[in-house]
């Protein structure tokens, strides 16, 4: 048996989406949480570490359900094709660095997608940032059923049935309905995550038996409703809508960064930016009326896309999903809790007795939250201060 260990924490917010609660204590033994309670009724403990976190928060580690991990989001054009047309060994170093930043950021857990050569599903365990994040691969991305075929050791499917929204909106699915079903009654034990956008092609998306729906531009509240009954996983992607908002009006593409926008040279386009500010509302709306119906929700970026970034985008994710009226515990249980269940990612999740001690410390007051995730004041894995998140970084030159 190890050794107790035990966390003071002046807020909890365990990812189950229950209330916040004050003044705790975390036990921990051999990496599990045994128990959780009042800081006032804190055990005698002699002879054991106590840290004391009662001007922190403790809350689970972030979960993006979307990201190209393998895909520089430079704004710079040049940048990302050098990128995409780099060697087996540029690849892999901007795939280290991609973990990084989501490790820094807080973001242990991702579903990595269109990764053709399998770079990322080899690439887990590897020091010495292997073990610091839980990755799930779909392999390439299914764009046509030739596509299929590469996917037979892939932890999930996911399938572009529609155009991306940043692509167009109305375009037609790529795939044909028959496609679709003949692909989701060939997938097995795996699950699979649909991008579809539009009243029909989610709905046929949802007939044929997805597990999860991506983006789901305009698609309406009664494919919510359906979404709701059959417990289908719904990923709204609302930094994708919001970065085409600021890019129409700000003249080019845009970079996420929480507080600042970095928009690259261009002229404002009026019309594109009338209709991506329709396309965030009515997403805004959907993500509202998703809450009323009980539809499981999860937060998913799109990272390795133009402008966003892997790791730090999942903060701007969770602040439209607290604008679209959403509370903060509910908002913290789909960047974690949500998104760890649905891939299967037994040492994230909600922090709760007998699960894994796996959390993140921020400073200050929960009205700060998420703005203060994007400075941490530490990550625990398994129980203990993670060996290589750094609060303060060496710069190398």
């Amino acid at each position: 048996m190890g050794v107790a260990r035990f966390i003071v924490a002046g807020s909890l917010i365990d990812g189950s989406g229950g209330e916040i609660r004050r003044n705790v204590f975390l036990a921990m033994r051999n990496g599990i949480i045994t128990s959780i309670g009042s800081a006032a009724d804190l055990p005698p403990t002699p002879g054991t570490t106590i840290v004391d976190l009662s001007h922190c928060i403790i809350l689970p580690p972030l979960v993006d359900c979307s990201v190209s991990m393998t895909r520089s989001p430079a704004l710079d054009r040049r940048v990302r094709s050098a990128a995409d047309e780099g060697g087996l060994a540029d690849k892999a170093a901007m795939l280290e660095q991609h973990i990084g930043y989501c490790h820094s950021h807080g973001v242990l857990g991702v579903a990595d997608c269109d990764d053709p050569i399998g770079l990322t599903a080899r690439y887990p365990g590897r020091p010495p940032l292997g073990d610091s994040i839980e990755i799930r691969t779909s392999g390439p991305l299914i764009r046509n059923p030739e596509d299929y075929a590469g996917t037979a050791d892939t932890d999930f499917l996911k399938i572009a049935y529609s155009t991306d929204i940043e692509e167009g909106d109305a375009a037609p699915p790529r795939l044909s309905p028959e496609d679709l079903h003949r692909i989701m009654g060939q997938k097995g034990g795996r699950k699979a995550v649909v991008v579809a956008n539009g009243r029909q092609q989610v709905a046929e998306a949802l007939s044929a038996g997805c597990d999860a729906i991506e983006q789901g531009y305009l698609m309406g509240e009664g494919n919510l409703r359906k979404m709701a009954e059959r417990q289908v996983l719904w990923i709204p992607s609302l930094v994708r809508a919001r970065n085409g908002l600021d890019g129409a009006s700000g003249g080019g593409d845009v970079a996420c960064r929480f507080s600042t926008r970095y928009v690259a040279p261009g002229k404002s386009n009026p019309g594109a930016e009338a209709l991506w500010k329709k396309l965030l509302a009515d997403q805004m709306a959907q993500l509202r009326l998703a809450g009323k119906l009980g539809v499981t929700t999860a937060v998913g970026t799109g990272a390795g896309s133009i402008g966003i970034l892997h790791g730090e985008s999942v903060v701007e994710e969770m602040k439209l999903f607290i604008k679209a009226g959403w509370s903060l515990e509910e908002t913290v249980r789909c960047a974690t809790e949500n998104g760890a269940r649905f891939f299967g990612m037994k040492k994230l999740g909600a922090l709760t007795i007998g699960h894994q001690a796996t959390f993140l410390i921020t400073r200050g007051a929960v009205q700060q939250l998420p703005r203060k995730l994007a400075y941490l004041e530490g990550v625990y894995i398994d129980g203990v201060p993670s060996a290589t998140y750094r609060k303060n970084p060496v710069k190398r030159v």
